[in-house]
């Protein structure tokens, strides 16, 4: 039982982390319509971002405190990503407006590889390291329960807390305040959301900027975990059958399909990897989005989408 507990207190805390990165493309989704293939090129940036900075804050300003580098390097990072979202709202996105999802989509595309080669040029292209202080030693709990307790990784457990608190506070957003509604109604029809007076370009900076602190936080929390690398951005492609399973739309979606996933990966393979050889870990997550693609496209949250003739 023991055992059991550890696996799925490890599949439950990676979940986090991948709702984390799929909360990105469903804020992005919910402004837009489209689907944003940038966020991963987002996580990157913001990672690099906060990397470099709290590498070259203490010999720009002399001082030596690791937790005011990382503080102002975070900080500093937030605001570049804020000047990301205005920018890709002003220079592309205004000139997009009610066009086809498909344009909007290539456009997505353009902005990942403009975000790649831009942070190669600024932050460089080797491997960081993001130091922000969490424990790497595991921690054993129920030991009084279990013969031997359950053990637990400490950096994984408050990288979920954190994941699971920025979570929280945007999901009251989207459901409590006025700014979530006009995001919703943007979402639903561009020219009708115009027509009652919501300012269509303000909403898409707001949204931009939302996803681009989500992308700081969960690139902080994976460069922590993985090192900065390229690579990093490949973590958003772990984070698509999130998206599919959850919905589209749904911010709780993202978070339910975010724990399903990385639940499922880990019980599936610690209790029939060893029958098939291992590596389920790899597909399985795209395997129940496919799987979802055919029985239920919208997925758990989504709304169905009915056309009538």
């Amino acid at each position: 039982m023991g055992f059991f507990l550890e696996t799925l207190f490890g599949g439950l805390m990676t979940g986090m982390l991948y709702a984390l990165v799929a909360l990105g493309f469903v804020l992005i989704f919910k402004a837009s319509g489209v689907f944003n293939f940038a966020q991963g090129a987002m996580v990157l940036f913001a990672a690099l971002a906060m990397a470099r900075f709290a590498e070259w804050l203490p010999h720009w300003l002399g001082f030596e405190s690791k937790l005011l580098a990382n503080l102002l390097a975070f900080a500093l990072a937030a605001v570049v990503m804020y000047a990301v979202a205005w920018l890709i709202e002003r220079l592309v996105l205004r000139h997009l407006v009610n066009q086809e999802g498909a344009t909007l989509l290539m456009a997505t595309l353009g902005i990942t590889y403009f975000l790649d080669g831009l942070g190669q040029t600024l932050f460089g292209s080797a491997s960081y390291q993001i130091n922000i202080g969490m424990p790497k030693d595991p921690m054993f709990l129920f030991e009084n329960t279990f013969q031997g307790g359950v053990l637990v990784s400490q950096e994984d457990l408050i990288a979920a807390l954190i994941a699971a608190a920025l979570v929280t506070g945007l999901t009251l957003f989207f459901q409590k305040t006025k700014t979530g509604r006009a995001l919703r109604a943007v979402a639903d029809d561009h020219q009708a959301a115009q027509s009652v007076g919501i300012p269509l370009n303000r909403i898409w900076v707001i949204v931009w900027t939302v996803a681009g602190g989500v992308a700081l936080v969960a690139g902080m929390i994976w460069g922590s975990k993985l090192g900065v690398q390229f690579s990093l951005a490949t973590v958003a492609l772990r984070a698509l059958p999130v998206v599919i399973l959850g919905g589209l739309t749904s911010v709780p979606g993202a978070i339910i399909g975010g724990l399903i996933i990385g639940v499922g990966e880990k019980l599936s393979e610690v209790y029939l990897g060893p029958f098939v050889g291992g590596g389920i870990e790899i597909w399985f997550a795209y395997v129940l989005a496919l799987v979802f693609l055919l029985f239920r496209p919208q997925g758990l949250f989504g709304e169905k989408i009915i056309d009538r003739v």
